[in-house]
């Protein structure tokens, strides 16, 4: 499954400004083919239901399915919301990795996840690249490169520390409402005379 554009400000939502691994663990593996308000509500029932690891490992796939329910393929993330309580109990102790080689070990926890929960949850610099990120850096010319995990690799390089959360941030907003990924809307967009359009063949 590829990530949505589920930005650091939605997942606020859910944890606050309080920093818990687990609720935002939680609310990227709903996000996933799902829209920021589904994955907010669906998150929060889901987490009145399982509070903790242990609570959600405990909890029947039905009642999951139905707390996340309509989120995308939500059959399929209430089996591996399971798996990933089941295997954090085993190998961390009911903790959640605050590294992301064992975060990228988990099921279902790509880069955009795992980069979510460091940052969000444990307060790790983190960059987060989705398909609005890798799309709008590469049609601005400010990288040039074919996957997502490369866009992410370049931006380090490019970017201060400090702006790569309000980077995705930016991107994530941009990339709904102008910088579309089918016929963006240029004729509207603030920094069109900086933008290199690269792969850009009709717009608005």
């Amino acid at each position: 499954m590829r990530q949505q554009g589920l930005t650091p400000a939605a997942m606020t939502q859910i944890a606050g400004r309080r920093r818990n691994p687990y609720e935002i663990l939680i609310g990227t593996l709903i996000s996933l083919r799902t829209r920021d308000e589904v994955t907010v509500e669906a998150t929060r029932r889901l987490l009145t239901l399982a509070p903790n690891l242990a609570s959600l490992e405990r909890l029947a796939p039905r009642k999951i399915e139905q707390a996340i329910y309509p989120a995308g393929f939500y059959r399929t993330k209430a089996r591996t919301m399971r798996r990933v309580a089941r295997i954090l109990r085993e190998r961390h102790g009911g903790r959640i990795p605050a590294s992301m080689e064992e975060l990228l070990a988990l099921p279902g926890v790509g880069r955009k996840t795992a980069n979510l929960v460091l940052l969000l949850g444990h307060g790790v610099a983190a960059l987060c690249v989705d398909t609005h990120v890798h799309r709008i850096s590469n049609r601005l010319g400010f990288v040039t490169t074919r996957t997502p995990e490369q866009t992410e690799t370049a931006l380090r390089e490019k970017l201060p520390r400090s702006l790569w959360w309000k980077y995705n941030e930016l991107l994530v907003r941009f990339g709904k409402g102008i910088c579309t990924p089918l016929s963006p809307r240029c004729s509207i967009c603030p920094v069109r005379a900086d933008c290199l359009q690269v792969g850009v063949t009709r717009s608005r």
